[in-house]
């Protein structure tokens, strides 16, 4: 049935949407200052050619079937492409939109949330505490991570969809719930759990199970729920062709790691705990922790026993209240389920936890803590007390909120505090060392690289980078074993094989740079530097005939490379196809005129070619 709503009720969500809207923008209104990130915004934004080309037919194309980053998830690359194509490759309109989308987010699930159940207190603060939990800082003001803010986006859309077809159900209003849900897969895969949130709304508030309403519904076993569990199997098939899908892509990209059974559910049980503890008590908060196995540590028995023993007596008493406070078990149960695709029991990369996951995660804990306390305190008296307590929650985590929001605004300060408060974080330590390569000090990434290699022998990023640092240092000799170092960990590291290649080139070993650049362009064929490098490689030996075809394909990348078209026309004249020559250098002039060593070059070869 609707939940009636009064004009007073409007004026208070109205005033509460100002307020939530307040308190959001005054927690991230730092953002448009923000740098990007030197972990994964190169591979989101500013290294991926088809982004930076702004909205491009070949751009829609390539982001409806890029597996890129290991993930399938177009509308992600694309709102990164409008990005671009709006406010160009600087970073500050970037972070803005992801601010906006958070907004939107706290406001919808507010008026939604308020719409399901008529509670628009607890709707309030619900949507309070997901707008300014210091977790979801993360999400916010990374801009790879603009797949959570937009994903959930479609997520809460989905709900708002359900609750009109949960109303009236109707063919039509299906298509739309469907629709919002195939949106929000195409943003994030992890979204592959909502159907299984909806069947927990037909149970609290929505009243579905058993024709009842309220909080009066019985258990959600018989007929009721086999029928809405059929009316989800069109929204399930959806989400397991997404959940397949992304498993084959993280797989082929290499994304998902070997882990023995226990290390994985050992894992997967502290992570839950540890989430929860980090709710409640949200510092030393970092962008990556280390997963125990990449250290060859597992976890302790007595944190495993004591994750064990919590998330039992929770599910108890939740489950024990089903009847008399259904909302207890729905909260918990979609806390624990939206979890399952990122708690690590198939484990992707090397993060044991990570902040952004939980951005959804967190709402049915709101839920079940928010309307736990409203139903038991119902009194006006206490009722005032409890909204009172929520009031001075939602300032205190705003304010933690502010702080870890100023942590993201550069690489240097967010490494440097995931140093601060966690130990052997190798991936922190290796961020460093790129950052540092970004801005030039390559002697000061030295050292960090190999504190990170120490930590980790086989982190195959840090003995790239150190690699890369030895060759702008000069030292190529010493660069050559840190990229076979990457190489025996990822063979198919195109950096390695690239820098490894340009270190022999560099030490005049053309022969030994040649089959390094050949692998590299077997792993991305257009790869415009390892051409260009090995088309001079085969120039420097005389093999003419093998580096002209590798000029024209650098030029056919980019037509205006008057450098290629210079050595082009030198490989011609040395084999004597003076005609060849000739119309290089006037390609040179055409790019370049006034040249005066292409008119010398050009007066040259039409002399001995006897043409004026």
């Amino acid at each position: 049935m609707p939940v009636p709503v009064s004009p007073a009720s409007t004026k208070t969500a109205a005033l509460i949407l100002f307020v939530l809207v307040l308190l959001v923008s005054g927690i991230y209104w730092q953002a448009g200052n923000f740098a990007f990130i030197s972990l994964d915004d190169h591979q989101y934004v500013l290294g991926a050619p088809p982004v930076m080309k702004g909205m491009t037919a070949e751009g829609f194309s390539w982001a409806l079937t890029s597996h890129a980053t290991g993930n399938w998830h177009p509308l992600t690359w694309l709102s990164h492409m409008v990005d671009v194509e709006l406010f160009g490759p600087a970073p500050g309109w970037h972070h803005r939109v992801n601010v906006l989308f958070h907004l939107l987010n706290t406001g919808l699930l507010f008026f939604v949330l308020w719409r399901m159940t008529g509670g628009v207190w607890e709707s309030a603060v619900v949507a309070a505490l997901f707008g300014v939990h210091p977790l979801h800082v993360e999400s916010v003001a990374w801009v790879s991570e603009r797949k959570d803010v937009l994903s959930t986006f479609f997520w809460i859309l989905t709900l708002g969809a359900y609750l009109r077809y949960a109303r009236k159900p109707g063919v039509g209003r299906y298509l739309v719930v469907a629709a919002a849900l195939a949106l929000g897969l195409m943003a994030k895969p992890m979204v592959v759990t909502l159907p299984f949130v909806l069947l927990l709304l037909d149970w609290w508030p929505l009243g579905r199970f058993a024709g009842t309403a309220g909080y009066r519904i019985p258990g959600i076993a018989g007929a009721p729920f086999l029928r809405l569990a059929g009316e989800k199997v069109p929204l399930l098939v959806l989400s397991a062709a997404t959940g397949f899908a992304t498993i084959l892509a993280q797989s082929g990209n290499g994304a998902v790691k070997p882990l023995e059974s226990w290390d994985r559910v050992s894992n997967a049980l502290v992570s839950w705990a540890a989430y929860l503890l980090k709710t409640a008590w949200p510092s030393g908060l970092a962008v990556f922790y280390p997963h125990p196995s990449t250290l060859h540590a597992v976890r302790p028995v007595w944190q495993v026993a004591g994750a064990t023993l919590l998330l039992g007596a929770l599910s108890f008493v939740a489950w024990r209240e089903r009847h008399r406070r259904p909302y207890l078990a729905v909260g918990w149960l979609w806390y624990l389920g939206t979890l399952v695709p990122v708690i690590g029991l198939v484990q992707v990369g090397g993060a044991a936890l990570a902040d952004r996951y939980t951005y959804v995660p967190l709402i049915g804990l709101f839920i079940a803590g928010v309307w736990g306390v409203s139903g038991t305190l119902d009194t006006r008296r206490f009722r005032r007390l409890a909204l009172g307590t929520a009031g001075g929650v939602v300032a205190v985590l705003s304010v933690a909120a502010w702080v870890q929001a100023g942590y993201w605004r550069d690489s240097a300060t967010l490494f440097s505090r995931a140093l601060q408060v966690t130990e052997s974080n190798w991936l922190a330590m290796g961020c460093m060392g790129f950052d540092l390569e970004e801005r030039g000090e390559y002697a000061k990434s030295v050292p960090v690289f190999l504190d990170a290699l120490r930590i980790k022998p086989d982190y195959g990023e840090a003995s790239c980078g150190l690699g890369l640092a030895y060759s702008r240092l000069g030292r190529y000799l010493d660069a050559i074993p840190r990229y076979r170092d990457a190489l025996r960990t990822r063979p198919d590291y195109l950096q390695a094989w690239s820098g490894l290649g340009l270190a022999y080139f560099r030490l005049d070993r053309y022969r030994d740079a040649i089959p390094c650049y050949l692998e590299a362009l077997r792993i991305q064929p257009d790869a415009f530097d390892v051409l260009n490098n090995l088309a001079v490689a085969y120039d420097e030996l005389g093999e003419y005939r093998r580096a002209i075809p590798c000029y024209r394909e650098v030029l056919r990348i980019e037509p205006g490379n008057a450098a290629a078209w210079g050595n082009l026309g030198m490989c011609y004249e040395d084999l004597g196809e003076l005609r060849e020559a000739i119309a290089c250098v006037e390609a040179v002039l055409r790019i370049t005129p006034g040249d005066p060593e292409a008119e010398r070059r050009l007066s040259r070869l039409r002399g001995k070619a006897g043409t004026r």
